[in-house]
């Protein structure tokens, strides 16, 4: 087995500071760009999507639909439901 030298410990963690330091540095540099990129090629395919679909005018007419409404009066219900007892507040 290899023993894990004091060098060698701190020549990994340096490496590794590096790759995430280097790797945020072009993250900011090359992100934005690549964001554009990506947007104008997903708008271009959401372009090409909307203008395939047939123009509003050309579709064909829906048929007309009639709601019949119900009677306005609502039904009472013939149940007795209990005494009414007026009460005041004491306070």
């Amino acid at each position: 087995m290899f023993e894990a030298s004091f060098t060698g410990v701190l020549k990994t963690i340096l490496i590794i500071l590096l790759v995430y330091f280097g790797f945020k540095l072009l993250i900011r540099w090359f992100g934005p760009l690549i964001l554009k990129y990506f947007m104008r090629k997903v708008g271009k395919q959401f372009e090409q999507q909307f203008n395939q679909q047939q123009p509003y005018n050309s579709r064909k007419k829906e048929p007309k639909v009639s709601v019949d409404k119900k009677s306005s009066t609502k039904p009472r219900s013939n149940k007795t439901v209990g005494e009414y007892i007026d009460y005041e507040e004491i306070d």
